[in-house]
């Protein structure tokens, strides 16, 4: 179950028009930690075009052998990619965890800076007792903290 401001988000309708994602922060009871990640709300898939479809196909030049098509995200059984919560979750303890929105974003871009901006002043790189990200962008590290 996600949570924003103390209310239940179930579907893509509960949350604001033109969302693309969240930022989100995903905290393990138990231990106290947290994770600050994002996610999107859909991805794209690229499908092969029926015998059919290429048929249909007018027009000159190379046509296309396949198309994208949008789909939503598994967003709402989603708890964060740290190593320790994927653990922590295949031992069956989904309980033992809260996810809450802290903020809904409207493009890719912007989604990425915000999930940078709450890392950052969050400090949780450099508070490894408190958060379980371990890396931001892949750039800068915990163990870059700990020399």
């Amino acid at each position: 179950m996600w949570l924003y401001k103390d209310k239940i988000i179930a579907s893509i309708e509960d949350m604001p028009v033109g969302t693309f994602g969240f930022i989100y922060i995903t905290s393990y009871k138990p231990q106290g930690i947290s994770y600050i990640g994002k996610k999107s709300l859909y991805h794209n898939v690229k499908h092969k075009l029926t015998k059919k479809q290429l048929t249909e196909q007018t027009g000159r030049g190379r046509k296309p052998l396949t198309e994208t098509i949008q789909k939503e995200s598994d967003w709402k059984t989603y708890y964060g990619s740290a190593k320790p919560i994927l653990s922590l979750l295949k031992e069956g303890k989904h309980d033992d965890f809260t996810r809450e929105i802290i903020q809904f974003v409207s493009n890719k871009k912007l989604l990425t800076y915000y999930e940078c901006k709450y890392l950052f002043t969050n400090g949780v790189l450099e508070n490894p007792d408190k958060w379980m990200n371990d890396n931001v962008l892949g750039k800068f590290f915990t163990k870059d903290f700990l020399t």
